[in-house]
């Protein structure tokens, strides 16, 4: 285990696990055991990493996050404050499911809105964005906004945070070009992709 992380003298971290360079864990914290966190992340107060748990470098969880045994986060995650995350689809007190644990991946540059909640078994594409509050009971497609319980899609997002200006129903298709940073999408068949620059203007020369 690298020693080149921060680590508040009220947290703890079990042995053996994996915390990258730069990363930052912060008050009343707790990371288990055979968790791998990445470099340059920032764990705020009264964070629980359970044992097995990935995360990728540049993630920031914020304050009353727990992220179970398997949810996974790519690089440059944010969950906000006390958003919930699970890991059994139907838990009893009574009975043990540890062998049940649902997977659930949260895929790279997502974020999810203070209070939201993850049901387990489900993935969050690159760059979605969970509303605030918001319950998340399926798929969620890449570039995504997700607001409402049960969350729905309220339209698209740039990878800056930028509401795009397309349609925001799944189907069809659509085109927008983020005001903030000029970043250009194409919608088709329900899935929203980055235009190559490069590519586009190859085949305009050629055409």
């Amino acid at each position: 285990m690298s020693n080149n992380y921060f680590k508040h003298e009220s947290s703890f971290v079990d042995e053996p696990c994996e915390i990258g360079e730069g990363t930052k864990i912060w008050h009343f914290s707790h990371v288990m055991p055979n968790s791998k966190i990445g470099r340059g992340c920032n764990i705020g107060q009264n964070v629980v990493i359970s044992p097995d748990v990935k995360i990728g470098d540049n993630v920031k969880l914020q304050n009353n996050v727990s992220v179970y045994t398997g949810v996974e986060l790519e690089d440059d995650v944010f969950c906000g404050p006390s958003m919930v995350f699970t890991n059994v689809i139907n838990p009893r007190s009574q009975i043990v499911r540890k062998d049940e644990y649902k997977k659930t991946l949260v895929k790279q540059g997502a974020s999810i809105g203070a209070n939201a909640t993850i049901v387990c078994g489900n993935t969050i594409g690159r760059y979605a964005f969970i509303g605030a509050g918001s319950v998340v009971t399926k798929d969620v497609p890449d570039y995504a906004l997700i607001i409402g319980n049960p969350g729905k899609l309220a339209g698209w997002m740039c990878r800056c945070g930028i509401k795009l200006d397309m349609e925001p129903k799944a189907k069809g298709k659509g085109k927008a070009t983020c005001s903030a940073c000029g970043t250009k999408y194409r919608k088709k068949g329900g899935a929203v992709s980055e235009v190559e620059v490069e590519r586009e203007a190859g085949s305009k020369e050629s055409s």
